[in-house]
């Protein structure tokens, strides 16, 4: 659900993402995910998206947390793949 569509919607027009930049995290946990993560969503222009693909389990729930908390859009959500996109400053 990488378009940012509702899954098993075929009437919506797929969109690209603006990915600005595509980061492997491994097995990273919570608290240096979430440092590395601010640092570089803070190098993104407002709206640009990172891509994160990451193997630890925890990151299920840490991802969509961490969005919610800082106001970023969480537009994807696959595990182990997620597109992060900054908020509009």
């Amino acid at each position: 659900m990488r378009s940012g569509a509702p899954e098993g919607d075929t009437n919506v027009q797929r969109k690209a993402v603006p990915v600005g930049e595509r980061w492997d995290a491994g097995e990273i946990g919570c608290g240096r995910l979430a440092s590395e993560l601010k640092a570089r969503v803070d190098r993104l222009a407002p709206g640009e998206c990172l891509e994160i693909t990451i193997q630890d389990p925890g990151a299920k729930a840490d991802l969509p947390a961490w969005c919610r908390l800082t106001g970023h859009t969480l537009l994807s959500a696959e595990h182990p793949v997620y597109v992060i996109c900054r908020k509009p400053d």
